[in-house]
């Protein structure tokens, strides 16, 4: 079993930065991709950003040059660094895992763009 844990999110103004951080736990060797995923109210879960183990990491058209994803492999940790942040990227964000082939997902991070 691997259990997530996002943290990092918050209220924050248009153009503003957040980072958030997801820990993943459990009786783990390596994961080898962990991906960034958000919901916005009413519409579908939608991938962010994708990070594999010795690949170029993939982002959504909507957040290419604003978003960087990276990993800290030996600690299971990987991290969404947003900057120039707008109202659309209101969401909540949740980090998925695959791991022996099997999806794991955390609680998710309720990130709020605003004025």
């Amino acid at each position: 079993q691997v259990q997530l844990v996002e943290s990092g999110g918050g209220l924050v103004h248009p153009g503003g930065s957040l980072r958030l951080s997801c820990v993943a736990s459990g009786r783990i060797f390596s994961i080898d991709t962990m991906d960034w995923y958000r919901q916005a109210p009413g519409k579908q879960r939608e991938l962010v950003a994708s990070s594999t183990t010795a690949r170029t990491p993939n982002y959504a058209d909507s957040v290419k040059g604003r978003f960087t994803i990276s990993r800290d492999v030996a600690k299971n940790t990987v991290y969404l660094q947003m900057n120039s942040l707008k109202p659309e990227d209101t969401a909540v964000y949740y980090c998925k895992a695959i791991y022996w082939g099997q999806d794991y997902w955390g609680q998710g991070t309720l990130v709020t763009v605003s004025s």
